[in-house]
């Protein structure tokens, strides 16, 4: 495919609850949305993960819209024949901002493979038709509250729940979650790295109530931490924040600092090294799972496309649309029992809806390149 324009839009989506972790409280999702075109008409659309402020990590909405537009967007312009495998090499002079390279990426994929008639589970190696999934409950008010959200999930169907955990709000809550719900609800925390070694002691009485996971613990770089920790849990150790690409995933498993990985695309640079890490991890027996980062529906049908790979034995969080939006760009995703549909048409599945996506368009539509058609 060859380049000819792309748009970028920044669309906003306000939550039905507000959603809280140990990095602070959302009520609105910023999305920021990239969409391609090709000579010969190719179309294609992308999903920018970033937040608003570089919190979860070092990349952040404004910051990411501006690198692609000056300095990712021109790069790929200048490939004569551009292919999703290309991508990557055409961009890795540009240090860093893993998140717009996989945005872009995304586009890109989506493009060249609705031309040729593939779908992304296709193309990256999917065997489900649907996949499992979970759902992220963040700190709540009150434990009556927690309970109250908790209950309803459980009803909806979904297959795993995952409690966002801090300092002050993680035994208690975990232990009332789990006498409540019983020893056969699948259980995990997520700490997104609120917590020091020095609280290794604090956290190893997580082990008394059964969990399949703690996730992320302490600070991305620290391995030698985590693997100091794992050594002293029954808990398994999942690494989020700490895994930018295959190599950190390699060196993790190496390390012992996790038995878990969870893959999010935005956060190791798209589609296609999130495969890489996938494969790494299966080479080596650790069982991988899709992270969540409150997607659009574009976002939300990519991460069901890569969750369809074999090593993704543990429920995504790739919750119903529902869940988190009364409305989206996309038609919603639904729970089918504990699970959700793996898109099967070409490209990423699905496609915005122009009226939904012009309403929750907010800011100025910028181009680059020669005008779309």
């Amino acid at each position: 495919m060859k380049l000819a324009a792309a748009e970028l839009r920044t669309v906003a989506l306000p939550l039905v609850t507000p959603f809280r972790t140990s990095l602070g409280t959302q009520t609105v999702r910023n999305a920021l949305l990239v969409r391609v075109l090709g000579a010969d008409g190719e179309e294609g659309w992308g999903e920018c993960v970033a937040e608003d402020e570089p919190t979860y990590c070092s990349e952040y909405l404004e910051g990411a819209a501006e690198v692609i537009r000056r300095f990712l967007l021109p790069a790929l312009f200048a490939v004569p024949n551009l292919d999703p495998a290309g991508v990557a090499p055409a961009l890795a002079h540009l240090r860093g901002h893993p998140m717009a390279k996989a945005a872009v990426e995304m586009a890109v994929l989506d493009a060249v493979l609705r031309a040729r008639g593939t779908s992304l589970a296709v193309h990256l190696g999917g065997v489900r038709p649907s996949v499992r999934v979970g759902v992220s409950v963040g700190i709540a008010g009150s434990l009556d509250e927690l309970l109250d959200t908790v209950d309803r999930h459980i009803s909806a169907g979904y297959a795993r729940i995952k409690l966002k955990i801090e300092p002050g709000w993680d035994l208690e809550p975990v232990r009332l979650v789990r006498e409540t719900f019983g020893t056969a609800l699948m259980l995990t925390v997520d700490a997104n790295t609120a917590y020091s070694p020095a609280d290794a002691r604090h956290l190893a009485g997580l082990d008394a109530y059964g969990l399949a996971l703690l996730e992320q613990p302490y600070d991305p770089d620290d391995l030698h931490g985590h693997a100091e920790l794992a050594a002293k849990m029954d808990t398994p150790i999942c690494l989020d924040e700490s895994i930018t690409s295959a190599r950190d995933a390699a060196a993790a498993i190496r390390a012992r600092a996790c038995s878990i990985i969870n893959i999010k695309p935005g956060r190791v640079g798209g589609y296609l090294e999130a495969r890489r890490i996938h494969d790494v991890a299966q080479a080596n027996g650790v069982p991988v799972w899709c992270g969540g980062m409150l997607e659009t529906g574009l976002g939300r049908a990519a991460n069901l496309a890569l969750a369809a790979l074999p090593g993704f034995t543990l429920p995504g969080d790739i919750s119903a649309t529902a869940r988190y939006y009364d409305s989206d760009v996309t038609a919603a995703f639904e729970l089918d029992g504990d699970s959700i549909g793996v898109p099967d048409g070409q490209g990423i599945g699905v496609a915005p809806d122009r009226v939904a996506l012009d309403r929750l368009t907010v800011g100025s539509l910028r181009r680059v390149g020669r005008p779309s058609r």
